[in-house]
């Protein structure tokens, strides 16, 4: 909760405003100072650079002595502090928040101007961003109260961040450099720039960067980025139409969405004949479906179109297509529609589009959602687990963490290991890897993100300890494998146990990282840690494993009938030294495909296993047949088909049917 946030750098706003208070002082953030190392790590501003607090014209914002003008220690001359910049009377708003208040400035931070005006749509977020605004707000009935001290709040790799800041601002011929409010007496988001460029090590630091990593900071959401191109959505009207349902579940349940076009180093902000910006990020602001004609015609026609605003971060530059503020479409649409849509007709930056164009034109779109986890709602519920792992060196091959992806067969299982489980039917599993953000390491030539992805696993429904090699498990879904501080995956997936793995493409890469995991059901996700039965002090009576077999039923064929319409409800129930799995039920069919897996660390090797199949009913479940294993390491681990048989002492005879099957059993524990 954005209520416990942590105080970075250790600093805690409301004993620093108090001292500042008691000591007539207006503060000074020595964690973020006004020096160059604050500005630039490489590249300096375009021009002399002037730090600046806000006054009202005339008047000091406190009234305490203005401090001197004086030149910072290690700052070249042209780098100095003035005290102030007049503008009209200072707030954090003027005439409330909104995504039509901001302007980038001369950073290349086009996606974070953007998430800030997709933050300005949502109340309920930037309340948790801006906290106590009020509180904070400069107040001319109470001079006293200020002393230039400003705090913001980000969620950062799973927890709130409270970040300090003082008031002082880089300005160059009396302008902010980098983002500001169209008023130019309103100053909440230079100052929550501010806030996030101190997170990251300096202003230069924001300079390149993706409009859903600054959302998600702002929100704790989970960010999912679609390739538009890749994807061709509007060559295919069905598709098309999914995606815009699922947009608009998302814009109307308080996600965010920002968008861009993909562009060339020599193309970046170059615009099209359209309007758009090339390597530019938008914000969407809306996602509706308008409805068309006039009067009463429109209300019983009921024809609709799905169109989507957006806002360019500039304040101007739009699309000049159908759509576009002034053309023709619109005359389509009726007065009261219009009206209520906020049709304007100037160049302020944010435009419709129709949704086909915008499939069209963009390339890629982050889309931001916040997972509702809360057990008092009318919409979906999702069973949320968070996890935090490293990928780590090690010599011995059971300790490494840092395997690299599956091209790396060797060592690919040596990376951290999660199991779930899915207890439903079918259920849609939401999972985001995140790894730490790497922007404030740029200074140091190290802000570059690692390529990481995960694997998805299907595995016995038993299993407790790590894989170590794959034999029957199936590889049921593989991410991307990208640059990008977070990959996310949307999946369907069948009632089973499976295993995430979360890798670095290469091995031996180091690094830390979040693992989300979404699900309608409880899913029990937990890290596999253990590599085999451990050995306790009751072992020596008990006794410990002395062979691991692993055995994978994939069906059976030619079962016999169990009702009047001909068919069966067929399960299989595994048994290996008391204890056993039982698959899902297969409904109505003679040649059922279990797909099911099992794994025993066996005691007494010389005991069988048993495979019986049998049939679901309401009343009482009937015999189909079974085999009894050996599960010999000597045995053949290739797939077989076995005839059923009978139980007790009738097992020597046949039962209809056959089940296929494959066992495989060794006496190294971590050998499966």
């Amino acid at each position: 909760m954005a209520s416990t946030a942590t105080p970075y750098k250790n600093q805690h706003y409301s004993e620093l405003k108090r001292k500042c208070l008691e000591d007539k002082k207006l503060f000074e953030d020595p964690e973020f100072p006004v020096t160059n190392a604050s500005l630039f790590y490489k590249k300096p501003p375009p021009g002399r650079v002037e730090w600046k607090r806000p006054r009202v014209t005339g008047h000091w914002p406190s009234p305490y002595t203005p401090p001197r003008k004086y030149t910072p220690t290690n700052v070249p001359a042209f780098y100095v502090l003035l005290a102030t910049v007049a503008v009209g009377i200072p707030h954090l708003f003027v005439d409330g928040i909104s995504s039509d208040d901001l302007n980038q400035g001369a950073l290349g931070n086009c996606w974070f101007v953007a998430a800030c005006s997709c933050l300005a749509l949502k109340p309920d977020l930037w309340h948790k961003v801006i906290p106590h605004w009020k509180e904070q707000e400069w107040d001319s009935k109470q001079p006293d109260n200020y002393a230039g001290i400003f705090h913001f709040r980000f969620w950062v790799f799973g927890e709130w961040l409270d970040v300090v800041v003082d008031d002082r601002l880089p300005t160059i011929n009396d302008e902010l450099i980098y983002c500001h409010s169209k008023a130019n007496n309103e100053f909440w988001s230079a100052l929550l720039e501010k806030a996030y460029a101190k997170l990251s090590g300096c202003y230069e630091s924001l300079d390149g960067g993706n409009t859903g990593d600054a959302v998600v900071d702002f929100s704790g959401a989970v960010a999912e980025a679609i390739n538009l191109e890749a994807e061709a959505f509007y060559k295919d009207e069905n598709k098309m139409s999914s995606l815009f349902e699922d947009l608009l579940r998302v814009y109307d349940r308080g996600g965010i969405i920002s968008c861009s076009i993909k562009a060339s180093p020599t193309e970046r902000e170059a615009r099209m004949a359209c309007g758009l910006m090339k390597g530019h990020a938008y914000s969407v602001t809306a996602v509706k479906k308008v409805r068309l004609g006039h009067g009463l015609v429109a209300y019983f026609q009921n024809e609709t179109i799905p169109l989507i605003r957006m806002r360019n971060p500039w304040g101007k530059v739009e699309w000049n297509g159908p759509w576009s503020d002034s053309s023709a479409e619109w005359e389509k649409v009726g007065s009261k529609e219009r009206g209520n849509l906020g049709i304007t007709v100037k160049d302020d930056g944010e435009f419709w589009m129709a949704f086909t164009d915008w499939c069209k034109y963009f390339t890629e779109a982050d889309v931001c959602r916040l997972i509702n986890t809360s057990l008092l709602s009318t919409e979906k519920t999702w069973h949320e687990v968070v996890h935090f792992g490293s990928w780590t060196k090690d010599t011995d091959p059971l300790k490494n963490r840092s395997g690299g992806c599956m091209n790396h067969k060797q060592t690919f299982l040596q990376n951290p290991q999660y199991l779930f489980d899915v207890t439903k039917e079918i259920d849609e599993v939401l999972i985001s890897l995140q790894q730490k953000d790497m922007k404030i390491h740029k200074s140091i030539g190290q802000g570059e993100n690692l390529t990481i992805g995960f694997a998805i696993f299907k595995v016995e429904l038993n299993r407790k300890y790590r894989m170590h090699d794959l034999i029957t498990q199936t590889n049921v879904q593989t991410s991307t494998y990208i640059n990008s501080r977070t990959v996310f995956m949307r999946v369907k997936l069948p009632k089973g146990r499976y295993v995430i793995i979360p890798t670095t493409f290469q091995p031996q890469i180091l690094g830390d990282f979040m693992l989300r995991l979404y699900s309608g059901e409880d899913s029990g996700c937990r890290e596999l840690t253990g590599d085999k039965p451990s050995v306790r002090c009751w072992t020596v009576f008990t006794g410990y494993p002395q062979v691991v077999t692993q055995l994978y039923i994939h069906g059976a064929e030619g079962l016999e009938n169990q009702d009047s319409t001909g068919g069966a409800d067929p399960y299989v129930i595994v048994s290996c030294e008391g204890s056993s799995i039982r698959s899902t039920v297969k409904a109505d069919t003679l040649e059922p495909v279990f797909d099911t897996r099992a794994i025993f660390y066996r005691k007494k090797p010389t005991k069988p296993i048993t495979v019986e199949v049998w049939n679901s009913n309401a009343v009482k479940d009937q015999f189909m047949g079974q085999v009894v294993l050996t599960g010999s390491a000597k045995d053949s681990t290739n797939p077989q088909r076995l005839n059923l048989r009978k139980s007790g002492r009738a097992m020597a005879d046949e039962m209809p049917g056959s089940i296929t099957l494959r066992i495989v059993t060794t006496t190294e524990l971590t050998g499966m």
